[in-house]
């Protein structure tokens, strides 16, 4: 058994994002750190707790007499046993950037989220307007950030390093608990890159129960107290009644307002059996294979819906992963007015400097609608209608909506859902 790296005192659980830095790191590394099931942070903390860790902070974190009480600076512990992992950066330049942008979000996100959040939950005193002026705060650090991932698929280089696993970890809770579909929608850059972390396998290893928020957690009412009962009184005398309005020949001449016009031609087509957002929500929350696909093939509508192959034309000039990957976010940025209408996975497959961009799409209707081809770049990508009937077609469909699997022509390199 791999000697232990020590032991963090923090409650065990699925959602608990500051301990899942350090199991993510652990995970990655091959480390075995111990942790504390039984651990609760209203019975634990208490006196001998506050001898180790004098504020009483949690996670903290032993090793012999060596004590931490920071998740970041556990995490960056942690690393350390492994100096040459390309989680540090590989130089100066790209170690400070790291370190730049976890205090960026230390600094600045979590506390706006977390005084939300506290409050919210009761755990400190709801106050309206601090409460406001964190969700101002919390909102300009996610649009900022929002700016800084518009071309990156990794905040630093081009691969994971500790800037992405702190990143992601912490926005967990803010995407779980108060950024509801509106809210992620005003920060569209922070969201793909957040999805496309989450749903990597050391991610999805620890953060097993995650569910994105369909509606932001808000202050319980407290219930009022009861009035007393109002000492009873004389009835008041009846009012007079009204007189009926007069219906006048104006009045029996008018006609109803018209129909609003549908936004879409996709909007006149018979109602489909299949639902699009569900199978979006069950997709996001759910493990691809079996489960997803077992759900889709079990509901897909291929009257109402239909499945095309797409590919870049171009991927002779494709360079490194992160620039193709950055090509698909552009492409599926250009194509927000078909998001009611379809659902997609591009992945970038291959190689630096040998990589090709391919996928498969799901859309409302038996053609291309206009809402897609009207998309800037649509003509630098074939649309090919498949037969869901085919079992290798199926077969390929599942393994690029699961991002992995034998029927992907190349190594896959990353990817993006388009929900």
């Amino acid at each position: 058994m791999t000697e232990s790296s020590g032991k963090i005192f923090a409650q065990v659980s699925p959602t608990n994002f500051r301990l899942n830095k350090s199991l993510v790191v652990c995970k990655i590394l091959g480390l075995n750190v111990e942790t504390t099931p039984e651990f609760s942070i209203f019975e634990s903390v208490d006196a001998e707790y506050k001898k180790k860790f004098p504020l009483g902070l949690v996670p903290s974190f032993e090793n012999g007499d060596f004590r931490l009480f920071d998740s970041s600076a556990i995490m960056l512990y942690l690393a350390s046993k492994a100096p040459d992992s390309p989680l540090h950066g590989k130089t100066p330049e790209e170690s400070a950037s790291i370190l730049q942008y976890m205090f960026m979000v230390e600094g600045d996100i979590v506390p706006a989220a977390s005084t939300i959040i506290y409050s919210v939950k009761g755990f400190t005193p709801y106050v309206k307007p601090a409460v406001q002026v964190a969700e101002d705060r919390l909102k300009r650090g996610l649009v900022a950030l929002n700016t800084i991932l518009i071309d990156k698929t990794y905040l630093v280089g081009e691969r994971l390093t500790l800037a992405d696993i702190n990143t992601v970890c912490d926005l967990a809770v803010i995407m779980s608990l108060l950024a509801d579909k509106k809210y992620r929608m005003d920060i569209r850059n922070v969201t793909r890159y957040f999805k496309t972390m989450i749903n990597k396998k050391v991610f999805k290893e620890i953060f097993t129960e995650f569910k994105f928020c369909e509606e932001p957690i808000k202050p319980q009412q407290k219930p009022k107290d009861a009035k007393p009962a109002k000492a009873k009184t004389e009835a008041p005398k009846a009012q007079p009644k009204k007189k009926a309005k007069e219906v006048t020949n104006e009045d029996e001449d008018d006609e109803p307002a018209p129909a609003p016009k549908p936004k879409s031609a996709l909007d006149l087509l018979p109602k489909s059996s299949f639902d699009l957002e569900n199978w979006k929500r069950f997709y996001s929350n759910n493990d691809t294979k079996p489960t997803a696909m077992d759900y889709f093939w079990q509901n897909f509508d291929p009257v109402g819906y239909s499945i095309w192959k797409v590919q870049f034309k171009y991927n002779e000039e494709n360079t490194l992963i992160f620039m193709s990957n950055n090509l698909i976010g552009g492409f599926f940025n250009r194509l927000d007015r078909a998001r009611k209408y379809a659902f997609g996975v591009m992945l970038t497959l291959g190689v630096d400097n040998d990589n090709i961009i391919s996928g498969y799409f799901v859309v409302r209707g038996q053609e291309i609608p206009f809402e897609i081809s009207d998309a800037p770049d649509y003509e630098s990508f074939s649309w090919v209608k498949v037969d869901q009937n085919d079992p290798a077609v199926r077969e390929e469909i599942g393994d690029y909506f699961a991002w992995e699997g034998p029927s992907l022509p190349k190594p896959f390199a990353d990817g993006k859902a388009f929900k």
